[in-house]
């Protein structure tokens, strides 16, 4: 009785250790999961957003691996990201904040906002005026939000808010020349975003630093709300992320 029991101690060990390895290999090479903590990417991504990332899009680094162990030179398997990708990154400052911003340009491409319009290669980005898109403000009142449709040189659109117009903080920059080997990104809710427009806070985004690319809301919730399960946000789960 005492050797089955030792035995079936060492086959329950075993099989947590097995899933436990096949978790992370799960994670560090397939699909990791993420939350939206900041209303930066509204409309696109909510507050309460649970999301999977896939690991394998932009190839892998050191960040790709847990706690950013540095076992991987530079970057293998590398794939450049396409303009337009909703992608999560090491924040360049510190090489250990998860950041997720879209990418709006990419190497060797000149990019500027004029009058909050987005201009890529002194081209400038179509955008449409959509419904406004109601927030909710510090006392629970509802404000109206101008939303617009924008659509990248790749054809790729997105929705965008401009809460403080078009002459708020970052909507007239300087000509921003993205070096080799690194992106540009810029966060959906436009005037409530720190993103690459401020070089000292994110700036541009090697590509080393790129963890993967947004695919899907796995789960979301609202945590203003008050009353589960009804805080669920039940339309929102298994989105893939536009």
């Amino acid at each position: 009785m005492a050797a089955k029991k030792s035995g079936g101690l060492w086959e329950t060990v075993k099989t947590v250790i097995y899933a436990i390895l096949i978790a992370l290999v799960i994670r560090t090479f397939a699909f990791e999961p993420f939350n939206i903590p900041s209303g930066s990417m509204i409309p696109s991504l909510l507050v309460g957003d649970y999301l999977f990332v896939s690991k394998y899009s932009y190839g892998y680094s050191r960040h790709s691996l847990p706690f950013s162990l540095p076992l991987i030179p530079g970057r293998v398997f590398s794939s450049e990201p396409k303009r337009g990708d909703v992608a999560v990154f090491k924040l360049p400052k510190d090489n250990e904040t998860d950041y997720i911003k879209r990418i709006v340009g990419l190497p060797g491409d000149r990019i500027q906002v004029r009058a909050g319009r987005l201009y890529i290669n002194d081209q400038l980005v179509d955008r449409r005026a959509v419904g406004p898109y109601q927030t909710r403000g510090r006392l629970g009142s509802i404000i109206p939000s101008p939303q617009y449709v924008e659509t990248l040189p790749n054809g790729i659109e997105h929705r965008i808010l401009e809460k403080g117009g078009d002459q708020f903080e970052f909507d007239n920059t300087r000509v921003f020349m993205v070096p080799e080997g690194h992106v540009f990104g810029m966060g959906d809710n436009r005037d409530d975003s720190l993103d690459s427009r401020s070089l000292r806070d994110v700036g541009y985004i090697p590509m080393e630093n790129l963890v993967g690319r947004a695919e899907f809301i796995f789960f979301s919730y609202d945590p203003d709300g008050n009353s589960w399960p009804i805080t669920i946000r039940w339309l929102r789960l298994f989105n893939a992320i536009q």
